[in-house]
């Protein structure tokens, strides 16, 4: 025992050798600053960006209560989950090949020899049991043995880091699953945003679809009382009627479209939209969302976890260089064991029973048809490809940024020239009904105004829609779901 655990000990101090080549996270591929068409003010009374959580930058009761169920009940994110715990436990089988597997083990071996008198010199040494009988007479025999111990077999001394290499790259995987997950829940989180605006959007458009069908039946009947009257043309009447109609048509289209958003909701939800839901606000609500401070490009390296792990895949592929390196140089695998050895059960356990074996085997590869040079060209161009993965990361979500960023400034002056035609294009139609009912102009130019007004209240729902989801899409890009730092939230 002292022996083997002398032999243990210095396998530890041999296995601190590693071949794996010393990591360097390459250099990003981007500018050090935004565009200038993408910058936003210095404020200083924004925090950083990692001091804001997602319950923090949505204020919406109904949307935060939203999101909280999506996380909970997300088939993605909990497969994202499973993903971590699957690669954590592949991790944990890799590791184990750094010791040696320990098992007691107890045996009897039986064997009856013929009585024509052909004995075997060695009635164990098929068996392996070590033990030499020699017969002196004729007549038939049985032999008895008996063994138990406690002994490893086949365990390989990692004398230059193979195991080590294997085992540091299952745990950057690992990581690399665990940032995965991480960058599932922020995509999540904006989905769940992103469909949410679209409801809000669609129930406006639904009840500016229904004031418009009021209107227009309005019109319509004041339209067909002036006919009556013959105080207006059968044209006009017509003009009046198919307003309706478009209104109408327009009104089931976005009752549609309001139920197609709800169901793709309740799908990122993993359940149906409860009903006990918090109030909401309305789309036109200014403090629907925070404001976010952009930071510098260096910082998504650290807040962005599909950029964390596509360089923990670029570690595991660095990792994977040291164990094709290892597979040139020799191996030794030991087998060992010690215990007790008899040939009666009675005496398995007494003085002078006590054995060991220790079998050390050597391998020194020497031609391998060129596999471990292949296997050595591929563990390069896999970390090769690795590299070029991180960096393709990183421009897009420079890019990202970048675009969400220079979008963010121009919605907010596109939004206030779209309501002020919206304003402009409303007394139009106010001033084109009374020139109708005065009999100063046909029913067209009341048409064309009432036209004119749907459109840009329609597209002034859209613009702030497209608004919040640019603003979402900041939030992801960014790396949004930071640490919550507010009393009683849990970390996102």
């Amino acid at each position: 025992m002292k022996r083997m655990i002398t032999l243990f000990l210095m396998t530890a101090l041999l296995t601190a050798c590693t071949l794996v080549p010393h990591y360097e996270r390459p250099a990003s591929p981007v500018p050090s600053v935004w565009p200038s068409d993408a910058r936003a003010p210095a404020s200083a009374s924004l925090a950083s960006a990692d001091q804001i959580g997602w319950r923090d930058f949505f204020t919406d009761p109904r949307l935060v209560r939203l999101i909280e169920i999506g996380l909970q009940n997300n088939r993605n994110l909990r497969i994202a989950v499973l993903n971590v715990a699957a690669s954590q436990a592949q991790f944990r089988v890799q590791r184990g090949a750094l010791f040696p597997s320990i098992s007691a083990t107890g045996s009897e071996f039986v064997e009856k020899f013929p009585t024509n008198g052909a004995f075997p010199l060695s009635g164990l040494g098929a068996s392996g049991g070590g033990s030499t009988l020699v017969p002196t007479g004729a007549g038939s025999s049985t032999f008895r043995y008996f063994n138990a111990g406690i002994g490893f077999t086949n365990y390989e001394l990692d004398l230059f880091g193979r195991e080590r290499s294997l085992t540091t790259e299952a745990f950057e995987q690992y990581l690399s699953q665990y940032e995965s997950r991480r960058s599932t829940q922020i995509s999540l989180v904006a989905e769940v945003a992103t469909d949410y605006f679209a409801v809000l959007a669609d129930r406006a458009l639904v009840r500016l679809t229904q004031d418009t069908l009021q209107n227009e039946t309005e019109s319509y009947e004041l339209t067909k009382a002036m006919y009556d009257r013959d105080t207006t043309t059968l044209l006009a009447l017509r003009q009046a009627e198919s307003a309706v109609d478009a209104a109408r048509a327009s009104l089931q289209q976005y009752e549609r479209q309001l139920a197609q958003d709800a169901h793709a909701l309740a799908l990122v939800l993993g359940q149906e939209i409860p009903e006990d839901l918090p109030d909401g606000r309305d789309i036109e609500h200014e403090g629907l969302l925070e404001v976010l401070p952009a930071g510098l490009p260096a910082d998504l390296l650290v807040r962005r976890p599909d950029i964390a792990s596509a360089e923990h895949a670029l570690r595991a592929a660095n990792a994977d260089i040291g164990a094709a390196r290892a597979a040139f140089l020799p191996s030794i695998q030991l087998t060992g064991s010690g215990g007790t050895a008899s040939t009666r059960l009675s005496a398995l356990f007494g003085k002078g029973s006590g054995t060991w074996t220790f079998a050390p085997t050597l391998s020194l590869p020497l031609f391998t048809g060129g596999q471990n040079r292949a296997n050595l060209d591929l563990a390069h161009l896999e970390k090769n490809v690795a590299i070029a993965r991180y960096e393709l990361v990183i421009q897009t979500a420079f890019r990202e940024v970048s675009d969400a960023l220079s979008a963010r400034g121009t919605y907010v002056g596109q939004l206030e020239a779209q309501r002020s035609l919206v304003d402009a294009d409303a007394d139009a139609y106010r001033l084109a009904q009374l020139r109708f009912r005065s009999g100063i102009d046909s029913y067209l130019s009341t048409l064309d105004a009432q036209r004119s007004l749907y459109a840009a209240q329609q597209s002034l729902v859209s613009l702030r829609q497209a608004q919040l989801t640019n603003q979402v899409t900041l939030y992801k890009a960014l790396g949004g779901g930071w640490v919550q730092r507010t009393a009683g939230h849990s970390p996102q």
